[in-house]
C-alpha cells in the first residue's frame, strides 16, 4: 500500500496582507519539505486572510489575489520547492456567468489552488457556501461545480473546502464515487464553545461517508471578532483518529498515511450532485510503506505573517500524535487571549490600556491582556470618585502588583465637581457623568500615549443595557464582550487556579471575585439593585439571546413571567447601545454583532 507523507500547516494569516501571507506559505513549505512531505496544505483563504468580507467585491483585490497566487507558484519553484505540491486557499473569480445565482462572469469565488512546478495546476471553488451566523458567503461568492482529484505518489487525493464537509451531499459522496484514497479539506472555521467536539464527530462521519481517510486542516489565529482554534484532525475511513493538532497554536502536523493505490480505471466525468471530476496527475510512482518517519524538528520560529506577536510554537513537530485537549474553561480563556493578541498585533498596537475599578470585569480583562501581550505592554489606571470604596482602590492596586502591569491613579473628583457646578446634574445623569469622565480620561491617555483602550463590559451587561454610552463602553476592543457574568467569575477562578498549579501568583485578587458586583456610582450601590441575580439573568439571556426563545417558552422553562417580561424588554431597548459598542472576541454560537442583527428602530416586543 502506498505511503503518503502529508504536511498540514495549521497557521494564521492576515486579511489583505498578500505579501506577508505568501512569505508564510514559503516559510512553512520549506519546513514541510525538510520533513520529507509529499503533499503540503494550508488553510482556506490563506493567501488573502479570512474573512475578506466586502474586499471580495473589489475587482482590484481579486486581481491582486490571482496575481499573488501565480507569483507564489513561481517563487516556490525558484526556491527549489517546485517539485512539492502545495494546496493553498485564495480569492479567485468565476470564468463563466452563473445566472442561477444572478452573477456574471468574473464573480468572486472562495477558491483553493494546487501549486506545482512553478504553475497553478489545479483550482477549485468552494461548493457549499455558508449563509448563517457570521457567514455571508452567498453575498460574495458563487459556488464551484467540480470534484477535484489530485494524484500524488500514486494516491488519489480529493479536495474540499470547509463547508463542503459541514453540509450533506456534494464533495463528500463525490469523493467516494471518485474512489479517492484521501479526502483533504482546508478550513477557516471560527471558534465557538464546544465546537471541537462537534467538529470531531463531523470529520468521523464524513470519513465514513467518503469511504477514505479524511484530513481536516484548520486555521489558527484571529481576525477582528473571530478566533480560529486550529484543532486539525485526521481520521481513517472508519473514523479512528490518527492525529489531532493542538488548539490555538500554529503547528505543522506531519504524518505518514498508508493509503490505497489509485486505480487505472478511476472514474471521470460527472459524479454526485452534478459535480464534474477534475483529475490532475502529478506523480504515479508510489512511495513504499516503510520509509523513514518524520523527524521531531522545531516549527518555523519567525512568527505568523505580518505579526509582531509571539513566534510560532517551539514545541517538537507533531508527527501523527494526539495533542492534549484543553478543558472547557481553559479553552474559552485561551480563545479570549488569542482573539485579543491577534487584534492588538495585527492592527499595529504596542500597548493596551485598562480602567481598573477593582471589580471582577476589569480584573479579568487585565489578566487576559497580560497573557496576550505581556504585562509590560499593559497599562492600568484607577480613576476613583467620592463613591469608590477603599477596598476597590486597594484591589486595583493589588491586581497591578500581582500581574506586574503598569499602574497609575488619576482621581476624577475634581473633574466631577467642575461638571456638577456647571450643570447641577442629579440622579442617573449624575451617576453616568462619572462613567463618562472615566471614558474621556481613558481616550485622552490613548490619544496621548498610543494605547488601545480595552472596554471591560460583559455579555450580561451588554444584553440588558447596563452600561454607559461614552463611559464604560468606550474603547477599541471588548475582550469579554461575549462572556456572560457568571462565566466571568468562573474564568477568573480558573485563571487563579492555573497560576497556583504552576507555582505562580494568582493574578486576580480574591476580593475582586468574592465581593458583590457594583458600579460604585452612588453610596452602597450593587448590581442587584437594578438586575436579577446573575445566575438567573444569564439563564434567561441564554434562552432569549443565544437560542432565540420567545417569552412563553422561557416562562415554560420555569422562570417568573414578570421577570422574563422585564428582562426581555431591557434587552430589546438596549439595541442602540450594543450597536455602538466596540468589537470583541466571539466565543459563543450567537455573539452580539455579526451573529445577532436586529433593527435599532423596532416596536416588536415579547409580551409574555
Amino acid at each position: 500500500m502506498p505511503r503518503l507523507r502529508l504536511a498540514l500547516n495549521q497557521i494564521d494569516s492576515t486579511v489583505g496582507d498578500l505579501a506577508g501571507n505568501a512569505d508564510a506559505v514559503v516559510r512553512w513549505t520549506r519546513h514541510s519539505a525538510g520533513q520529507g512531505a509529499h503533499l503540503v496544505a494550508f488553510p482556506e483563504m490563506m493567501l488573502t486572510g479570512y474573512p475578506v468580507e466586502d474586499l471580495a467585491l473589489r475587482s482590484s483585490f481579486v486581481a491582486a489575489s490571482r496575481a499573488a497566487l501565480v507569483s507564489l507558484a513561481t517563487r516556490l519553484a525558484d526556491e527549489g520547492l517546485g517539485g512539492l505540491p502545495v494546496v493553498v486557499g485564495h480569492l479567485d473569480r468565476s470564468a463563466t456567468a452563473r445566472p442561477k445565482y444572478g452573477q456574471p462572469a468574473g464573480a468572486p469565488q472562495n477558491a483553493v489552488a494546487v501549486l506545482h512546478g512553478g504553475e497553478v495546476v489545479l483550482s477549485l471553488a468552494k461548493h457549499h457556501l455558508p449563509n448563517y451566523g457570521v457567514f455571508d458567503e452567498f453575498r460574495y461568492f458563487v459556488p464551484g461545480d467540480t470534484m477535484p482529484v489530485l494524484r500524488v505518489r500514486g494516491v488519489d487525493v480529493a479536495l474540499a473546502v470547509c463547508e463542503d464537509l459541514w453540509q450533506d451531499g456534494g464533495r463528500v459522496p463525490a469523493a467516494r464515487s471518485a474512489r479517492a484514497g484521501l479526502l483533504l479539506s482546508v478550513n477557516a472555521s471560527p471558534y465557538e464553545r464546544d465546537k471541537d467536539d462537534t467538529r470531531l464527530e463531523l470529520v468521523r462521519k464524513r470519513a465514513q461517508e467518503a469511504g477514505c481517510t479524511t484530513a481536516y486542516l484548520a486555521m489558527a489565529g484571529g481576525q477582528d471578532e473571530l478566533v480560529f482554534d486550529g484543532d486539525s484532525i485526521v481520521v481513517d475511513r472508519d473514523g479512528t483518529v490518527l492525529a489531532r493538532a493542538p488548539q490555538f497554536t500554529e503547528e505543522c502536523v506531519v504524518l505518514d498515511l498508508d493509503l490505497p493505490a489509485a486505480g487505472a480505471d478511476a472514474p471521470t466525468g460527472v459524479v454526485d450532485d452534478g459535480l464534474r471530476i477534475d483529475r490532475v496527475v502529478l506523480s504515479e510512482e508510489p512511495v513504499p510503506g516503510d520509509g523513514p518517519a518524520p523527524s521531531d524538528g522545531p516549527a518555523p520560529s519567525d512568527g505568523p505573517a505580518s505579526s509582531d506577536g509571539p513566534a510560532s510554537s517551539d514545541e517538537p513537530l507533531l508527527s501523527g500524535g494526539h495533542a492534549e485537549r484543553l478543558d472547557d474553561d481553559e479553552e474559552v480563556y485561551a480563545a479570549l487571549v488569542a482573539g485579543l493578541r491577534a487584534y492588538v498585533t495585527k492592527n499595529g498596537f504596542r500597548s493596551v490600556l485598562v480602567g481598573l475599578s477593582g471589580g471582577i470585569d476589569s480584573a479579568l480583562v487585565a489578566a487576559i491582556a497580560c497573557d496576550a501581550v505581556g504585562a509590560r505592554h499593559v497599562h492600568g489606571v484607577s480613576m476613583p470618585s467620592r463613591y469608590s470604596s477603599e477596598h476597590s482602590r486597594g484591589d486595583a492596586a493589588e491586581l497591578a502588583r500581582r500581574t506586574g502591569l503598569n499602574f497609575r491613579t488619576v482621581a476624577i473628583e475634581a473633574m466631577f465637581d467642575a461638571y456638577m457646578g456647571a450643570l447641577g446634574l442629579t440622579g442617573l445623569a449624575e451617576e453616568n457623568l462619572q462613567s463618562r469622565l472615566r471614558g474621556t480620561l481613558l481616550m485622552a491617555l490613548s490619544n496621548q500615549e498610543g494605547h488601545l483602550v480595552l472596554a471591560p463590559g460583559n455579555k450580561s451587561e451588554l444584553a440588558v443595557g447596563y452600561s454607559t454610552l461614552y463611559g464604560d463602553s468606550v474603547g477599541g476592543y471588548g475582550p469579554i464582550k461575549d462572556v456572560y457574568k457568571t462565566s466571568v467569575f468562573r474564568l477568573a477562578e480558573w485563571r487563579n487556579r492555573a497560576a497556583a498549579a504552576r507555582g505562580q501568583t494568582p493574578p486576580i485578587p480574591e476580593n475582586s471575585i468574592t465581593k458583590p458586583p457594583s458600579a460604585e456610582l452612588r453610596p452602597g450601590q450593587v448590581d442587584t439593585d437594578s438586575l436579577p441575580d446573575y445566575p438567573v439573568l444569564d439563564a434567561i439571556l441564554d434562552l432569549y439571546v443565544d437560542r432565540d426563545r420567545g417569552a412563553d417558552e422561557i416562562v415554560a422553562a420555569g422562570y417568573d413571567r414578570e421577570l422574563v417580561t422585564r428582562t426581555l424588554r431591557m434587552v430589546d431597548t438596549a439595541e442602540y447601545k450594543r450597536r455602538q459598542y466596540p468589537p470583541g472576541t466571539k466565543i459563543s454560537a450567537k455573539g452580539f454583532g455579526r451573529d445577532r442583527r436586529l433593527p435599532v428602530t423596532n416596536r416588536w416586543r415579547e409580551t409574555g
